[in-house]
């Protein structure tokens, strides 16, 4: 089995406990105004384009002769432009851009291929380190997700997930049976203000978080929060009584930072804050 990833980072520092190899799974079902990954929102693979890494007409063209729908020309200044309109991501244009500057986003990856890059770096995990799988939402490929836990498992790796908790909660719950940590998200308690920002309202999230905590008292939970002005600064005193009421938990404020709002432009896409 293979399931769709955009990235694997090693030594992650803030993906949860000691030194982590962090799995990107693609794939999301929140479109958060300030989301850093926008990459990861679709399920399959797709392009972007850097615009100022591109050579030019003058001394390629590879991708425009790559495309067979006609969706990339060129501009008066020979750089390439990209109609995404007639763009069916079939990805050759990447593959045939020599300077990166179009690129794939998200490929196939089998859950050995994942686990033998974790191992690489086993011997960084001595004090709680191991692999995150992360997203997107990783609930969303919930049969290799099964499978790449299971596989850790076998492995002997930590494994932490990092979740948005919007999702089936039987995967969830299957998840967390072969987890050493879970890293839940609640952005906002308000459930108005929730679907305004991130396209869903909570009431699922929040009772995938109850059941999660009722079934795996004894699993360590990581709540974390990212702080966006205007919509939850207001309500951080509420989410963290909330995620703390719960046994197990932990939680953590996230500041907010627009380090993701050059992707926007690269996918074609417009930042939402």
């Amino acid at each position: 089995m293979s399931g769709v990833i955009f990235n694997i980072q090693r030594y992650s520092l803030h993906d949860g406990e000691g030194i982590r190899t962090v799995v990107f799974l693609k794939g999301c079902p929140l479109r958060c105004r300030w989301c850093c990954n926008p990459e990861s929102q679709l399920p399959q693979p797709e392009i972007s384009y850097v615009r100022q890494k591109c050579i030019g007409s003058a001394g390629c063209g590879f991708c425009a002769e790559a495309c067979e729908r006609g969706a990339v020309t060129f501009c008066t200044d020979g750089k390439a432009a990209i109609d995404r309109s007639k763009c069916d991501n079939c990805l050759r244009c990447a593959g045939n851009c020599p300077s990166k500057a179009i690129r794939a986003e998200g490929r196939s990856a089998d859950a050995d291929e994942i686990l033998d890059t974790a191992e690489q770096d086993a011997v960084f995990y001595a004090k709680g380190g191991g692999l995150t799988v992360s997203g997107g939402e990783p609930i969303m490929q919930g049969d290799f997700l099964t499978e790449l836990l299971q596989n850790a498992r076998r492995r002997r790796l930590n494994a932490a997930m990092e979740t948005c908790g919007f999702g089936d909660y039987a995967i969830l719950r299957q998840a967390a049976s072969l987890l050493d940590m879970v890293l839940y998200d609640i952005k906002s308690l308000d459930p108005g203000k929730h679907k305004l920002w991130t396209g869903q309202d909570n009431a699922l999230i929040l009772d995938n978080f109850s059941r999660l905590c009722a079934d795996y008292p004894g699993l360590p939970k990581w709540v974390r929060t990212p702080v966006l002005p205007g919509f939850n600064d207001g309500e951080l005193g509420a989410i963290r009584d909330f995620a703390l009421s719960r046994p197990n938990v932990r939680w953590e404020a996230l500041p907010y930072h627009s380090f993701g709002a050059g992707k926007y432009a690269a996918l074609g896409r417009e930042y939402g804050v």
